[in-house]
């Protein structure tokens, strides 16, 4: 019986030893502050080559000053067995002078029947480079986010801004002075405004929709009206901060496109529109000409096409020059602009010839007391330059009926041809001369 306990407790004694010789941790042993045991690990954190290195050597040797006063401190309160302080984190010296961070936890213990103190080790080497790393990483984000010229914010479920970038307060053009992190965007002094500046309710706000389904936005146009006065068109994007926790919180970046937008609507214009007048060009007359057609295809409209033309425009070119050529145009443009309606279009088609394209067809008793209106509007004496100029113009009519299946250079051709037979006889024939020579009206 006496040798099958001796054999028991031996397995139990070479199963622990065992245990302890393959354990990552560090396990040291010292007696009244002498060292008597280390396992591998320990030697590894300590930067031995071997036990003997570090047997007999006292305790203190393998500790920071700074950190030794606390150790000698927390094992003096340990006076039972199996008792073990607090896991404390300190630092070690190895012996070959480098830190080691690591995170202890003492016991008192009975080693070859007398009491000694047995030092678990965790090193905290791998754990300290990872938070350095993660910290830098962080710096390194943080910084590049500082610097860029989009706005980023991260926003909470409850609308909280968390964090926001300095361009996210420059785009929207919040005073310094005014705190952002940690206020609700609603309490921001900021108008929201949809893409058709109407008021936009805060459901329909990217950030909302990505807090409230998960649903990551890109490229969502809307405007603000920011608390200088400034109205700024943004292009935002939204996704949650961290997709396994939806609802918690999302980043929002936007870009102010407004430049860009008024850009491309300069282009558009540009390309549309006759640069001396200001007129639509004769590209934009075309293709309103072509939806007319359909229109009155499809919806049995009716519109009226009126074409117009100076007289004698090209002695006020020859006898006073193309400047002041120019400014008799400019007038007349206004004229026919401030003569009609908003919604009907006023074009040049090209050197002294214009189009009006009739939002509707007035009745018979109203479309010569239009023309007479027109004609009357452009013989008013035009002052430029010191010259007093008296400029009349030729109307020719053309009507775009339910069904109509001419193309609109051939609506153009129609509409000139009734401007050409409402000419004075006397123009008629000065006109028929100018064609056959060849000559070209001002083309400015």
């Amino acid at each position: 019986m006496g040798e099958r306990r001796a054999s028991a407790a031996e397995q139990l004694a070479h199963r622990y030893r065992s245990l302890v010789e393959h354990s990552p941790d560090g396990i040291c042993v010292h007696e009244r502050g002498i060292v008597v045991y280390a396992n591998p690990a320990a030697l590894r954190i300590m930067g031995a080559k071997n036990l003997a290195e570090v047997l007999g050597q006292h305790i203190a040797r393998f500790v920071h000053p700074d950190s030794r006063q606390s150790m000698f401190e927390r094992i003096a309160a340990l006076t039972a067995t199996g008792v073990a302080t607090e896991p404390t984190e300190m630092i070690l010296l190895a012996l070959d002078g480098r830190e080691v961070p690591v995170e202890t936890v003492s016991v008192l213990t009975a080693w070859h029947d007398r009491l000694a103190y047995q030092v678990v080790i965790h090193d905290l080497s791998a754990q300290r480079r990872a938070e350095r790393a993660q910290l830098r990483a962080e710096q390194h984000f943080t910084t590049v986010v500082a610097q860029l010229e989009e706005g980023v914010a991260v926003i909470y479920q409850d609308g909280t801004i968390a964090s926001a970038n300095p361009a996210a307060r420059r785009i929207l053009g919040i005073d310094e002075r005014i705190p952002v992190v940690g206020r609700k965007i609603a309490d921001l002094p900021l108008e929201w405004l949809d893409a058709n500046g109407a008021p936009m309710s805060r459901a329909r706000h990217p950030v909302a929709r990505t807090l409230a389904t998960g649903e990551t936005i890109t490229g969502f146009v809307f405007a603000v009206g920011r608390p200088d006065g400034q109205r700024r068109w943004l292009a935002v994007s939204s996704r949650l901060l961290n997709p396994d926790e939806q609802g918690v919180a999302a980043v929002c970046s936007y870009t102010d496109i407004t430049e860009y937008l008024a850009g491309r609507r300069q282009l558009e214009y540009q390309a549309t529109h006759d640069p001396l007048t200001g007129l639509a060009n004769r590209s934009l007359i075309l293709s309103q000409l072509s939806g007319a057609l359909t229109a009155s295809s499809a919806h049995r409209r009716v519109s009226t096409v009126m074409f117009i033309d100076l007289d004698g425009f090209k002695s006020i070119n020859d006898t006073m020059g193309h400047a002041i050529g120019d400014t008799v145009l400019r007038i007349v443009a206004h004229r026919l602009r401030s003569a009609l309606r908003a919604e009907d279009l006023v074009g040049r088609l090209g050197g002294d010839e214009f189009l009006v394209l009739l939002g509707g067809r007035p009745g018979d008793e109203e479309l010569e007391p239009l023309v007479q209106r027109l004609r009357a509007a452009m013989a008013e004496p035009i002052v430029a330059r010191g010259h007093r100029i008296a400029v009349n113009a030729s109307i020719g009519v053309t009507t775009l009926e339910p069904g109509d299946t001419r193309t609109p250079e051939a609506v153009l051709h129609d509409a000139d041809i009734a401007m050409y037979e409402a000419k004075p006889l006397g123009q008629r024939e000065a006109a028929q001369r100018h064609s056959r020579r060849g000559d070209n009206t001002n083309v400015s």
